[in-house]
């Protein structure tokens, strides 16, 4: 969502007809590419955040239209994991099945059973695993890069072989060709899944990314705690001292790098960092939006002007 979309609903929807505020609710994971601002100067409509998930939208109504740090915060609870398992799962398992069903048609259940077993064990199962993910160090490589120090793939691959190991000892199959063909479907199934984890969580941003390495910046000579980044941020990083006039980020290590705090601070007084030190500007974050390889090179300045 852009300023662009939101402003155009606004001009040509007739709402303005219909009721008698200048009050619109905007979704609040909106607030990477909505700035509220530009929407009350070319509209005049005062945009305010809702929650961040549709559940938490009558509990909002009741609070008098006021988000609590729980209806900001994204979470990744077990039926979204379900979710996303299937929606990994179900394609790779017809595409496997295709591909093996080709030369060696007797292992197609077993392979299809892997998919599904993997695909749900690693998304439901990430609780556990999910904080060896933050990692601040620079990772290259194409299966280690999601999961920072520990290599899980590695780990859920050997188990994996350990098991194809036990059975081949108890059942006497032909060991070599049964590793042989079994641990190179297994590394295919491992490396597809967790090519992108990151990306496929609401709580992280995606490995394939850069700005996954950025830090957000506080420059408290410039803040006045207008609150804005404490409104829009997903994991609920900051806190506002209202008497103080004052924001601090107790909680940056949980940072995903949304940018939603940089886009919408009226004082440029958040920014990014890279781990070389440097410094890309609000303007530059409001003026490009990412493109689908996490580079900033999609041009939105028209629909700020």
């Amino acid at each position: 969502m852009t300023n662009h979309d939101v402003i155009s609903v606004l001009r040509t929807s007739g709402i303005e007809e219909l009721v008698d505020q200048r009050q619109v609710i905007l979704p609040q994971l909106a607030a990477t590419g909505v700035e509220r601002k530009v929407i009350q100067k070319k509209t005049g409509w005062r945009a305010i955040w809702g929650p961040a998930d549709a559940k938490h939208i009558p509990d909002f109504i009741k609070n008098r239209f006021q988000n609590t740090p729980a209806m900001r915060r994204v979470s990744f609870p077990w039926p979204a994991r379900f979710e996303m398992a299937v929606a990994w799962a179900f394609p790779i398992s017809l595409i496997a099945a295709l591909v093996v069903g080709l030369f060696w048609g007797q292992a197609v259940a077993a392979v299809i059973a892997l998919v599904w077993g993997l695909s749900l064990a690693m998304f439901l199962g990430f609780p556990l695993y999910g904080r060896w993910l933050k990692t601040k160090k620079k990772r290259r490589g194409f299966i280690l890069f999601d999961f920072g120090r520990v290599g899980l793939p590695w780990i859920v691959w050997g188990l994996f072989m350990l098991g194809c190991a036990a059975f081949a000892v108890g059942t006497g199959a032909n060991t070599w060709g049964f590793f042989l063909r079994w641990g190179t479907v297994s590394v295919v199934v491992v490396f597809v899944l967790s090519i992108d984890l990151m990306g496929s969580t609401p709580v992280y941003k995606s490995g394939l990314h850069e700005e996954r390495l950025l830090e957000v910046v506080l420059d408290e000579s410039k803040c006045r705690g207008a609150g804005c980044c404490e409104q829009v941020c997903p994991a609920n990083c900051f806190e506002v001292d209202r008497a103080r006039h004052t924001a601090t980020m107790p909680r940056a290590h949980a940072c995903v790098q949304c940018g939603a705090c940089i886009v919408q601070c009226p004082f440029d007084a958040l920014c990014f960092k890279s781990p070389a030190g440097e410094i890309i500007p609000p303007e530059t974050i409001r003026r490009f939006r990412l493109n689908m390889m996490g580079k900033r090179l999609v041009n939105v300045g028209d629909q700020r002007a």
